[in-house]
C-alpha cells in the first residue's frame, strides 16, 4: 500500500546545515595538502594530470546522474591507458568514497528527498555484500570479463536512457509502497549488484538501484539520482575498508587518487546542484551516448580475443539486459496504476 503522507504538499521548506559540508571540504583539503606535501608528492600529483581532467567530467557525472564517478574513471584508465582492470576498479572505490560521499554530504545538509526505505534496505545489502563480492568474486575474473561485464551493463543503462528518458522525467514523487516490501526490494537488489557487479567493476549498484526506482517505482529523477548517490558512497566506503583489511589496493591508486581528488571532492557536489538549474535531460543523454561508445570501443579493442562470435553473444547480452529493464518497466505500469492513489504527493525530506 502506498504511503498516504508521500501525497500531501510541504509547505515550507526544510533548514538546511550546509556550513556542514564547507567544513568537511575544509578538512579534506587541509589533510590532503599535508599529504602532497609531507610526502613530497607534487610531482606525482603534476604528472598525473590526465586523470584529473577526465575526473572533472566524471565527478560532475557522479552528482548529476545515477552513476559513479568510476564510470568515467574505469574506461579512462583501463581502456584508454590500458591500465589492469584491478587498479581501475579499486581507484573507481577510492575517488568514489571521496567525491561521492562529499555530493552525498551536500544532499543530506540541503534536506533533498530520498528514496528512505529503499536506501536503508540497499545499505544494509551493500554492508554485506560488498565484502562478500571483493573477497569471493572479484578475485576470480580476469581483464577481460571485467571489461565486458562492465561494459554490456553500461550499454545496457545508455540504450535504456536514449529510448526512455522523456517518459523517466516525467515521473512525480516516489511511488513506494510498504515499508517492509521497500526494505526488501533495496536489499535484494543491492545485495546481488554489489556482490556480481560492484565489486567486480567499482561501480553499478547506484545504477541498478536507480533503475528499479524510475522503473518499478515510477520514482522522480530528483528523488532517484540522489538515493543512487548516497548508495554508491556508502559502497565505495566500505569497499575501501575491505579493501586495506584483505590486502591493500593495486599499485598505482594511491597516486592517481591524490591527483583526482582534489576535483572530485568539489564536481560532485557541483553536478548535484548545477543539475537542479539545466536540468537533467541533457546530462542524461550524453552520458548514455558515452555508455554506448564504450561498448564500441571494447569490441573493437578486444576483437582478437572475441571475434564475431564474441561481439554477437556481447550483444545478445545486451538484448536480455534491456528485456529485463523493460519487464521491470511493465511490473511499474501495473502497480502504478493499481495502488495508485489521487492526490499529490509530498516529497520526504531525509
Amino acid at each position: 500500500m502506498l504511503h498516504m503522507e508521500d501525497w500531501n504538499v510541504t509547505k515550507s521548506a526544510p533548514k538546511t546545515y550546509i556550513w556542514i559540508w564547507f567544513l568537511w571540504v575544509g578538512v579534506f583539503y587541509t589533510i590532503w595538502i599535508l599529504l602532497v606535501v609531507g610526502q613530497a608528492k607534487w610531482g606525482s600529483v603534476a604528472d598525473h594530470w590526465p586523470i584529473s581532467l577526465a575526473m572533472a567530467m566524471g565527478s560532475y557525472a557522479a552528482g548529476a546522474t545515477p552513476m559513479g564517478g568510476g564510470t568515467i574513471g574505469f574506461p579512462v584508465l583501463v581502456m584508454w591507458y590500458e591500465m589492469p582492470s584491478s587498479l581501475g576498479r579499486d581507484f573507481s572505490f577510492v575517488i568514489q568514497a571521496i567525491g561521492m560521499t562529499s555530493a552525498s554530504i551536500l544532499i543530506f545538509v540541503r534536506r533533498q528527498p530520498v528514496a528512505k526505505h529503499v536506501l536503508i534496505g540497499a545499505i544494509l545489502g551493500s554492508l554485506v555484500g560488498t565484502p562478500v563480492g571483493i573477497i569471493y568474486v572479484a578475485p576470480y575474473l580476469d581483464g577481460l570479463w571485467v571489461k565486458l561485464i562492465f561494459s554490456i551493463v553500461w550499454a545496457s543503462f545508455g540504450a535504456l536512457h536514449l529510448f526512455r528518458v522523456k517518459e523517466i522525467s516525467r515521473n512525480i514523487g516516489h511511488g513506494g509502497y510498504e515499508k517492509k516490501i521497500d526494505l526488501k526490494i533495496g536489499f535484494i537488489l543491492s545485495l546481488f549488484a554489489t556482490i556480481l557487479l560492484t565489486s567486480v567493476t567499482g561501480v553499478g549498484v547506484d545504477m541498478i538501484l536507480y533503475c528499479a526506482l524510475v522503473l518499478l517505482f515510477r520514482t522522480d529523477l530528483k528523488i532517484a539520482i540522489p538515493t543512487s548517490v548516497v548508495i554508491m558512497a556508502f559502497t565505495s566506503i566500505i569497499a575501501v575498508f575491505t579493501k586495506c583489511i584483505t590486502g591493500g589496493f593495486y599499485p598505482g591508486v594511491y597516486e592517481n587518487w591524490l591527483a583526482a581528488a582534489p576535483v572530485v571532492i568539489l564536481g560532485a557536489p557541483i553536478g548535484v546542484i548545477i543539475v537542479g538549474y539545466v536540468g537533467r535531460k541533457f546530462t542524461l543523454y550524453f552520458v548514455a551516448i558515452l555508455c554506448v561508445f564504450q561498448y564500441v570501443w571494447v569490441c573493437v579493442e578486444e576483437y582478437q580475443e572475441l571475434k564475431i562470435i564474441g561481439i554477437f553473444l556481447t550483444f545478445l547480452a545486451i538484448a536480455l539486459t534491456m528485456i529485463l529493464l523493460e519487464f521491470l518497466r511493465s511490473m511499474g505500469n501495473k502497480l502504478g496504476s493499481s495502488k495508485r492513489i489521487e492526490g499529490t504527493r509530498k516529497l520526504r525530506y531525509v
